[in-house]
């Protein structure tokens, strides 16, 4: 290993991704702390923009493109971020991430930017981004904070594509404009379009997240 891998690794040799804590880290983020079916964190645009499954994974692109930049930044500035201002400094962070995508939404895919409206701008709040910079990358080596932000980026994404997919498709009967419950034998749900049918989808996709992944090792004790 390089002496540059070995630093951003935290300065000792690596094994695996650093150190071994890499695959951990990812599971962690993307199953057995999953942001969004486990710990319930950013629900607003789970429930706003998931009429549609384009929105979800949008959205979903969103969050990790703005985690895993505003936790590489963090830990690299994270000796040299004074303790007393670092909150500040993490917003700052995530709000210019923010921004760059959102600006990439208006210059490029203006239809998407006008349907999910200030939602992209909310992820300055979310409190999955804020946590991840201030729990994580703060105490950790770049390479690692890049790894947890992806992992709680494409966890979170992953149950928002879920949660969008079933929206769409019992409450159109179609997928990203295919259409794949005919309507000769299916009456399309309009309630899994409204805000309602939000609510029952999410509930239905953390009982199913949960049943699938079992109690943690400290509940079955």
């Amino acid at each position: 290993m390089s002496d540059g891998g070995q630093q951003l690794c935290g300065g000792g040799t690596c094994k695996g991704l650093c150190g071994g804590k890499g695959f951990e880290t990812l599971k962690d983020g993307a199953w057995t702390s999953n942001p969004l079916a486990i710990q319930v964190l950013g629900i607003c645009s789970a429930l706003a923009v998931t009429n549609r499954l384009e929105n979800s994974l949008v959205m979903g692109a969103a969050l990790i493109f703005v985690c895993v930049g505003s936790n590489l930044f963090v830990s690299l500035l994270r000796k040299h971020t004074p303790h007393r201002i670092r909150m500040i400094a993490e917003v700052a962070i995530i709000a210019t991430f923010v921004i760059l995508f959102d600006q990439f939404l208006k210059a490029f895919y203006w239809d998407m930017s006008k349907q999910l409206g200030p939602y992209v701008g909310l992820i300055i709040t979310n409190c999955i981004v804020m946590g991840r910079a201030e729990a994580f990358a703060l105490q950790n080596p770049p390479v690692l904070s890049i790894v947890d932000g992806f992992a709680n980026g494409f966890g979170y994404a992953v149950a928002l594509a879920v949660i969008g997919a079933c929206r769409e498709l019992f409450g159109s009967g179609e997928i990203l404009g295919y259409k794949l419950l005919s309507a000769t034998w299916y009456e399309p749900n309009q309630l899994m379009i409204l805000a309602p049918g939000a609510f029952f989808t999410f509930g239905i996709v953390i009982a199913v997240f949960n049943a699938i992944k079992g109690p943690d090792e400290e509940e079955s004790k």
